[in-house]
């Protein structure tokens, strides 16, 4: 459904529902400055055209799919929405400061900012491992989240406002073996996000993190797509299924806003009860 579609669909649905005594909740997003980085494609598309068919402006982060973003922007541009490609390394302090400078040129400033770029490096134990690829997937995930919050947050704490998103997963709480990097990586981002709202909820400004569990998305296909590693990852899940991005994207907008204005420092889990010890389901 285009953007213009929705908003008419929910004054339809506002109306209908002011007729019969009750209320359309209201996300008072539209107009917002939401970055999104890692938003060309999976969990962090999804996330942009929610935002943008709440009224959002975004800025969709890229690093190596100039053509994805671009037909990103352009959807949401013949939608009716507003939006822009921003290209930086999240693990580049220098280039996120550069593009929250894109930013400002553009909009005069960031209202939420969804912390959304990651990698899970190459499948390895640890004594097997390669320890530049392990350095980069920290510095990606965790170094590219702080560079990221660190900008924001110059901006939102003066300005007394915004929202911090960081995407985090299930493996900041469950281990993953050959991907020690990865889990490292989320369970400092767990850390980082609960520290960085202690520091910035005296300023009106709230961090979180949103912890996906399986998603079915283009970069997890070889799993899912086989019946066999299907079968295995649906065993892990109590709710028997895979999420779909646009799930994870829906949390994603009632978490940055009003509706969800006193919470922070902490991280909402979206796994289908994955992280709640599925194999105890029958008894210990």
């Amino acid at each position: 459904m285009v953007l213009a579609e929705r908003r008419d669909r929910a004054k339809r649905l506002e109306h209908e529902q002011g007729r019969r005594g009750s209320t359309v909740m209201d996300l008072k997003l539209d107009g917002k400055r939401v970055l999104v980085t890692g938003g060309s494609s999976g969990i962090g598309a999804a996330i942009v055209r929610a935002f943008a068919a709440e009224g959002a402006r975004v800025a969709i982060n890229y690093l190596g799919h100039r053509e994805a973003a671009d037909a990103l922007v352009a959807e949401i541009d013949a939608a009716g929405g507003t939006a822009i490609a921003l290209a930086a390394d999240v693990a580049d302090a220098d280039a996120v400061a550069a593009m929250f400078a894109a930013m400002d040129a553009a909009w005069g400033g960031i209202d939420v900012l969804v912390s959304n770029a990651g990698i899970d490096g190459p499948r390895a134990c640890a004594w097997e491992s390669d320890p530049a690829a392990w350095a980069k997937v920290i510095a990606v995930n965790l170094g590219g989240a702080y560079h990221c919050a660190r900008e924001a947050l110059k901006r939102m704490i003066p300005a007394r406002a915004g929202v911090i998103l960081a995407t985090s997963s299930v493996h900041q709480a469950i281990p993953w073996s050959g991907y020690s990097a990865y889990a490292a990586s989320k369970a400092g981002l767990a850390m980082l996000v609960r520290t960085l709202a202690q520091e910035a909820a005296p300023h009106n400004v709230r961090v979180l993190a949103i912890a996906p569990g399986a998603v079915r998305t283009p970069i997890n296909e070889t799993v899912w797509s086989d019946k066999a590693g299907l079968a295995d990852l649906i065993a892990k899940i109590p709710m028997g299924r895979l999420a779909t991005p646009e799930e994870i994207a829906g949390m994603a907008l009632v978490l940055a806003s009003d509706v969800a204005g006193y919470v922070t420092g902490t991280s909402i889990f979206v796994d289908g009860g994955m992280s709640d010890y599925p194999g105890f389901s029958h008894g210990g």
